[in-house]
């Protein structure tokens, strides 16, 4: 009836070799270019690129990649003694934040740059660098290379995406029993939530130590379903609801999502004809991401199921998006985005109907894509027909 219990499985965080190639490319990419290197600003990037997992706030961390000599890891000095273990890089220190020259200005100055690329830049600091060096290229040379998964990072993937699995069997098996108790969405999501991330701990935490390791979801019922991203609440679900739960889950900073539409008590015919035409626009995404296809025309292609089933008026939200270090990423299964879909990119898949002050769907499967077809890691959908989608009462 639900997805099966995830299998353990003997892999480990990325290590310095990954990160090495990385910053090889990225040395490439800049010197195609005629740069003398990338400072990479976007912490996802820097975790990309060295591997530095750290929390972010308002000091800025960066990472130089030059073409030729050391990359550089600037960090203010609270973080030093959490940069030190980070391998292939030099380190470079700034006392505090905003300082009496801004870090990131301080930042290219170190570098020794005349000609770099940058990831991401506050508009303000764009003038003061135009005086330092003869040319800012503001591009992020970084983010071509995150699209493309490795086969260490799909691995990373599929697993997480069989805790996120894990989160929706345990919200479907227990939640009968929660709100028969008098349980609110609140109370279900701290126990699907609570049950997952225990079991990844249990098998991942100490060799995963360190990284980016989690569990976060939703849990909206009733006409609060309408709303996309609707906070989940103290009110109880009620008998005949539809109740959508999304859940994203990370393993060594890589995420995956699986999501689902569940009926309290039995499904009715309406709700039935949506859920099928929500599977249609699912199975037309999978059919249309193939390489070669532009990213808008599988949207497209995706949400014309449901404007065939007379749902267009309730759509709110393009098909899907990119996924691995950041739970949202680029390229986006979206109108205007025209990249060409790759082996080896991963996208989520979430067919969403919302009807204000009625009702709301979503589904959500992860997609590896493939050279022969795609993957899907997310198997609580496949595992649990359209009829069994109930929480009993």
């Amino acid at each position: 009836m639900s997805a099966l219990a995830p299998i353990r499985k003997p892999v480990r965080p990325l290590g310095s070799a990954f990160r090495q190639g990385v910053r090889e490319r990225l040395r490439h990419s800049a010197a195609s270019r005629g740069l003398d290197g990338v400072l990479l600003l976007s912490p996802a990037n820097v975790l990309y690129a060295c591997g530095f997992n750290f929390s972010v706030n308002e000091r800025p961390i960066g990472l130089y990649v030059p073409v030729e000599g050391e990359s550089k890891l600037f960090v203010p000095l609270l973080e030093l003694e959490n940069a030190e273990p980070v391998l292939g890089v030099e380190l470079g220190i700034y006392e505090e934040f905003p300082g009496l020259v801004h870090p990131v200005v301080w930042m290219v100055c170190q570098s020794g740059s005349r000609r770099l690329a940058i990831d991401i830049l506050d508009a303000r600091q764009l003038g003061p660098l135009n005086t330092l060096v003869d040319e800012v290229l503001l591009e992020d040379l970084a983010a071509p290379l995150r699209f493309v998964k490795t086969p260490e990072e799909l691995e990373l993937t599929r697993i997480a995406a069989s805790y996120a699995d894990l989160c929706l069997t345990r919200l479907q098996t227990e939640g009968g029993t929660i709100i028969s108790a008098g349980g609110s969405e609140l109370d279900l999501l701290a126990d699907c939530t609570g049950f997952a991330l225990a079991a990844l701990k249990r098998d991942y935490g100490a060799a995963f130590a360190g990284t980016k390791l989690g569990i976060t979801a939703s849990v909206h019922s009733g006409p609060r379903a309408a709303l996309p991203h609707g906070a989940t609440s103290a009110r109880r679900p009620q008998p005949g609801e539809t109740l959508i739960s999304g859940v994203g889950a990370s393993l060594g900073g890589y995420h995956a999502e699986s999501g689902v539409t569940l009926i309290l008590g039995e499904v009715s015919p309406e709700q039935r004809r949506v859920m099928q035409a929500m599977e249609r626009c699912n199975d037309a995404a999978v059919a249309a991401l193939k390489p070669g296809a532009r990213c808008q025309d599988v949207n497209e292609a995706a949400l014309d199921a449901l404007k065939s089933a007379d749902l267009g008026d309730a759509i709110r939200h393009r098909i899907g998006h990119g996924m691995g270090l950041e739970g949202h990423e680029a390229p986006w299964l979206a109108p205007g985005d025209t990249t060409t879909v790759a082996p080896n990119m991963v996208f989520s898949n979430e067919p969403g109907v919302y009807r204000p002050g009625r009702d709301g769907f979503r589904t959500i499967n992860t997609m590896l894509v493939g050279a022969q077809g795609v993957e899907i890691p997310s198997q609580f959908l496949a595992h649990t027909p359209i009829d069994q989608r109930v929480i009993a009462l």
